[in-house]
């Protein structure tokens, strides 16, 4: 008699221990979407060929807090004119650089930029076609397919403030063909 009450005892303790372990995952879980990785799906072409129009992504936002973005890193960040929309482009001017576009070319403090990142011959230089003086903590973006990208050379977008960005598209995780980091 003394087993059936035991297990009888034991029964409301051991779901109890399911509901805690159960919470502490969802906590977790929270807890890194939160403050860690977002999940995002590109809407467009203008990050083609890098990137396609319904590749879902990880955007690591936990690397920006202790070290600063790089050059050609790919970065989310608000749209400023529209809410809940996030736009998704490649650093290419860093804080301090001046940047211009002359001719369909990249040039960084008045030297041509080696890249391979650009789809197509740029046919607008927009607010790049004079040089950009970037500040203390702006970055210019463009999108990899450059004709075809609303990004820094445009007055809705402009300069990105680092403060302005979510993270760095980390990896792609969809379609499964597709699956590894982003460069």
């Amino acid at each position: 008699m003394r087993r059936k009450e035991k297990k009888r005892k034991s029964l409301p303790r051991e779901i109890f221990g399911w509901f805690f372990y159960l919470f502490l995952i969802l906590a977790v879980i929270f807890l890194l979407i939160q403050f860690v990785g977002q999940r995002t799906v590109v809407q467009g072409s203008s990050m083609y060929p890098t990137l396609l129009d319904g590749d879902s992504l990880i955007v690591d936002k936990l690397t920006y807090k202790f070290s600063d973005p790089e050059r050609f890193d790919v970065v989310v960040f608000p749209f400023r004119y529209q809410e809940d929309t996030y736009y998704i482009k490649r650093i290419i001017g860093l804080p301090g650089e001046t940047v211009q576009i002359r001719d369909g070319e990249i040039y960084i403090n008045g030297r041509l930029l080696e890249e391979e990142y650009g789809w197509g011959e740029m046919k607008s230089g927009g607010l790049a076609s004079e040089p950009v003086i970037l500040g203390e903590d702006e970055y210019f973006v463009l999108g990899d397919n450059r004709n075809s990208s609303s990004d820094s050379r445009e007055p809705s977008v402009g300069n990105i403030e680092e403060s302005q960005l979510i993270g760095k598209a980390w990896m792609r995780v969809w379609p499964l063909s597709g699956l590894g980091l982003i460069h």
